[in-house]
């Protein structure tokens, strides 16, 4: 099997960005913990570590379907979401390029040369211009050269337009010629966010700027250089942007909102954007979908956490390091926005964290409220019935880590729109962190804990969530012990599971973070899945696709809550038809299960009637529940989904391969040693 994974060029430029990517991770880790005077070996590193990104990604770039030795499921996919990791790579080790030269600043200043030259220096330059003049209005290649690597030096932040430019999509920036531009970030693929003299912000073609020339330089020098970059800026193809540069653009412009915000007093001072909901806007990485796929071990053989048991016919239970019922039981004293804020939704969002990585996935988790107690949040201690999932209080947290500062990090957020202006955005309320093991290695006991909030993000420390409480404490005892009671805090409780509890959790990943109402869903899908990796499968050399419609899309469940509750819903129903002797059969039951499946989700999932999943939209969320109820309703009446599949009065989207089949070998985590 892994002969085969390495001669696709494909799975040869994933791997390797993979070490990129822990390369890049160690260095980051490596700088913040260095004394300014020794970054500059680590300013190589970093130098040499961008230019092995941009090969891979040179690499990624001269691909073709057509070169690989075997047929690949969702190839253009596949090859748009490598890409994006390695831009998000780039753009990292750009930002800390940009850190690491803080010891050489006056000697990258691009104005700090002419400042230390000596009159030898400035002989040379008479000598140049001389010879400049001998050659005429002939170019010079060394002098546009200079000029190129001057407009992509990252300390030149004013350029200015060569030549007119109307926007083409949203996020682009209209500008004329001659306007002056500042630049805030620079990308690699050509695509530069800038700002204009009226302060809107936008992405802007890297073609069509210039650096500004000195006032002592002649007009006509100056038009002559606007006459040759007009021609470039014109004739020039302009790169197509990704995704995720229009999510930067909308990452500063909601940092600029939260600092206006901020500063007029509708917000705490305390309150961030949220890290962990940029984390999930980033891609798969975080999601519960793609820690829910099986995980290799090193060597590539085999898999490390589905392991067949012959004597019963299923996967082996796996036991973790960390397992435990973690509750959610209320927040108490969250500041409020202001008037001209209005809140969508009040949410925690929890995951593993070691104090500087993210080790799990990131699990969403709605709070309730009553209008006339807004900073009390409140959750659903068990949902059961046709309660949303969205609402459960309680959730299973395991890992295998054997990190010594490992603990859950919790964030308090909301996502908010502003009344003036329509803009949407997600704001952290406060964070905690509940390490889970003591210095001596002891577990963290069994018992409620009051775990007070703090402001910022989780790399800041000594940030309070609302600093107005503190200044208006006064000196005394009392004083400060009612500014305490004051502090926003949240109470969890955090407990071994049962026994039986744990029987049914050992069957699920080693690492995974979720809600304990559909844990029985997760483990249909995790024996499903070993049948048909580690029983069914010709032979453990085979890569073919599997031809299984649950697998294919049972992990987008996790991803949209209300098809997991309509799931639940119709599992629900079946089970209490089910004969006691019939729920003691575990092939009878995975056998039910996908019919339930063929019948419930699996329709909707193509049905052009679901409006797409958006978070905190309640227009979207009750048009679509109105559709899942309406479909579930008539799928029990007609005894089955066919009738509806049949129907001419329903559409469904384009049939793709991907609804049927599982390419596991796409989907596989490979091994982390952070886990």
């Amino acid at each position: 099997m892994a002969e085969r994974r390495a001669r696709g060029p494909l799975q040869r430029v994933q791997r390797r960005s993979r070490e990129l990517r822990e390369q890049v991770e160690a260095l980051r880790a490596e700088s913040a913990a260095a004394a300014p005077g020794q970054r500059e070996p680590l300013r190589l590193r970093c130098t040499q570590l961008k230019e092995l990104v941009e090969e891979n990604t040179n690499a990624l770039h001269a691909l073709k379907k057509a070169d690989e030795p075997a047929p690949v499921g969702n190839y253009s996919q596949r090859k748009e979401e490598e890409e994006k990791l390695l831009l998000r790579l780039s753009q990292q080790l750009q930002k800390l390029l940009l850190v690491l030269d803080q010891d050489n600043v006056t000697k990258n200043y691009p104005g700090g040369e002419e400042h230390q030259k000596g009159p030898h220096t400035e002989e040379g330059n008479e000598e140049e211009e001389e010879s400049e003049d001998e050659e005429g209005e002939e170019e010079d290649p060394e002098e546009e050269e200079d000029e190129e690597k001057l407009l992509d030096d990252p300390n030149v932040r004013e350029c200015v337009a060569v030549g007119n430019f109307d926007a083409q999509q949203e996020g682009d920036l209209t500008f004329v010629k001659g306007e002056i531009l500042l630049i805030h970030d620079k990308k690699e693929d050509g695509w530069w966010v800038a700002e204009n003299s009226k302060g809107e912000r936008g992405l802007v073609p890297r073609t069509y700027l210039a650096v500004p020339k000195e006032e002592e330089e002649s007009q006509e020098e100056s038009e002559e250089h606007t006459e040759v970059v007009d021609e470039t800026a014109d004739g020039t193809e302009i790169k197509k942007r990704t995704d995720s540069h229009w999510n930067a653009v909308r990452a500063i412009a909601e940092n600029d909102t939260v600092e206006v915000l901020t500063t007029t007093g509708a917000v705490p001072a305390g309150f961030r954007p949220s890290m962990l909901f940029q984390l999930l806007e980033e891609g798969e990485e975080f999601r519960a979908s793609s820690y829910l796929q099986p995980k290799l071990t090193p060597s590539q053989l085999a898999f490390k956490d589905l392991v067949w048991n012959s004597e019963r016919n299923t996967i082996h239970p796996r036991p973790t390091r960390v397992s435990l019922i973690v509750t959610l039981c209320s927040c108490k004293m969250i500041p409020l926005p202001g008037s001209g804020v209005r809140v969508l939704s009040r949410h925690v969002r929890l995951c593993l964290f070691d104090g500087s990585r993210v080790l799990s996935n990131i699990h969403t988790v709605r709070a309730t409220w009553l209008p006339k107690n807004p900073q009390t949040w409140t959750f659903s201690p068990r949902v059961m019935g046709i309660l949303p999932s969205l609402l459960d209080g309680d959730c299973f947290v395991r890992s295998n880590s054997l990190s010594s500062d490992i603990g859950i990090l919790f964030e308090l957020g909301i996502t908010y729109k502003c009344n003036s202006t329509s803009e949407r955005g997600e704001l952290s309320c406060g964070w905690a962190f509940l390490k889970l093991f003591t210095s001596s290695g002891i577990p963290v006991p069994s018992k409620m804990h009051e775990l007070v909030l703090s402001g910022g993000t989780p790399y800041e420390r000594g940030v309070e969530v609302d600093p107005s409480i503190s200044r208006r404490a006064g000196s005394g005892v009392f004083q400060q012990f009612m500014s305490l009671r004051k502090q926003p805090v949240l109470l969890v409780k955090v407990k071994s599971p049962s026994v039986h509890s744990k029987d049914i959790l050992n069957f699920l990943p080693e690492t995974l973070v979720g809600g304990m109402c559909y844990i029985h869903l997760l483990v249909f899908y995790r024996q499903i899945l070993g049948d048909a990796l580690l029983k069914d499968r010709m032979s453990m050399q085979s890569t073919d696709l599997i031809c299984n419609p649950v697998l294919a899309t049972f992990p987008q469940l996790l991803d949209q809550p209300d098809l997991m509750d309509a799931l639940r819903s119709a599992w629900a129903d079946k089970e209490r038809t089910l004969k006691r002797i019939e729920k003691r059969d575990q092939e009878f039951l995975k056998s039910a299960f996908v019919l339930v499946y063929h019948d419930s989700v699996l329709p909707l999932l193509c049905s052009t009637f679901l409006p797409g999943y958006r978070w905190a939209e309640e227009e979207v969320e009750l048009s679509r529940w109105k559709v899942i109820h309406d479909f579930l309703k008539r799928s029990r009446e007609k005894d089955g989904a066919l009738e509806y599949l049949l129907s001419s009065e329903n559409t469904h989207r384009a049939f793709d391969i991907s609804e049927l089949a599982y390419d596991f070998l796409g989907e596989v985590r490979e091994n982390n040693p952070g886990e």
